[in-house]
């Protein structure tokens, strides 16, 4: 998403301090005596003009309105990405520490080497680069690790996308 120069904004876009002065200003006109017989008093012209400003206001607002929506749902959405890739990590996390510790158990009781799942052992490579995964690489994390919780046959597929997509692309 692009953001535009703070000065840009504060040319288009309505501050809250724009929208809280509009409010009390009309509030004051409204309430304040007199205000029908100014009102009565404008001219076509005057009442035309104020018409204007009152529908490019009324455009304005509803467009940062819009903007704002926009970009609340983003937020939303990324908040729901990343908590799915958290729970779906903390699901894994919790499979392998069950796994070791009942493979512990398993050599103890028999002493030989017990096998398990497939999956949960399996390491997805991961580089740091001085920012966050992105919204994508984290859905695609996400579904690896939910194979890899699930032990599903899709976890070898899934590791080849992501190491040639997004970790090796060429």
């Amino acid at each position: 998403m692009m953001q535009d120069s703070p000065d840009v904004d504060a040319e288009h876009n309505p501050s809250q301090s724009d929208l809280s002065m509009l409010s009390l200003s009309l509030d004051i006109q409204l309430s304040s005596p007199g205000f029908e017989d100014r009102l009565r008093a404008l001219s076509a012209a005057e009442l035309s003009e104020h018409l204007r400003e009152a529908e490019v206001n009324i455009r304005r607002f509803s467009e940062e309105l819009v903007q704002q929506l926009a970009i609340r749902d983003e937020l939303d959405f990324e908040k729901e990405v990343k908590n799915s890739f958290i729970s779906a990590l903390i699901d894994v996390q919790n499979r392998q520490k069950e796994h070791r510790e009942s493979l512990k158990k398993k050599k103890k009781l028999k002493g030989g080497a017990a096998t398990g799942p497939g999956y949960l052992t399996t390491v997805i490579p991961y580089e740091k680069k001085g920012h966050p995964p992105s919204v994508e690489d984290l859905q695609i994390l996400t579904k690896i690790l939910q194979a890899m919780r699930d032990d599903s046959d899709k976890v070898p597929g899934l590791l080849t996308d992501y190491i040639l997509n997004v970790f090796c692309p060429t």
